[in-house]
């Protein structure tokens, strides 16, 4: 049963062909500081188990940041308490108050 096993091809390993000081990062958080784009962090805020119907929020917009009080969105606008529409793809960050 000794039999020969035959020989596996090994490269040699160069430290010209390493690839150990190349860095390559492709991190697009879309404005948003923390990592997290705006629809997880409206997801999260509608999710809260905190807040009933309504949030205080701020929100920051591409020409100016605003306090308001949300109380739902669609798939293009978050709806005040004041029935104003804001518009998400305006939104640059969102956070509670």
């Amino acid at each position: 049963m000794n039999k020969k096993i035959p020989k596996v091809f090994r490269n040699e390993v160069n430290s010209n062909g390493n690839n150990e000081n190349v860095f390559v990062s492709d991190n697009k958080n879309n404005g948003s500081f923390d990592g997290r784009n705006i629809n997880q962090k409206l997801a999260s805020i509608f999710n809260s188990s905190s807040f009933v119907y309504k949030a205080d929020v701020n929100i920051k917009l591409k020409n100016k940041t605003v306090v308001k009080r949300i109380v739902g969105r669609n798939s293009t606008h978050l709806i005040t308490i004041d029935n104003e529409l804001i518009p998400i793809s305006d939104i640059v960050d969102i956070s509670c108050s």
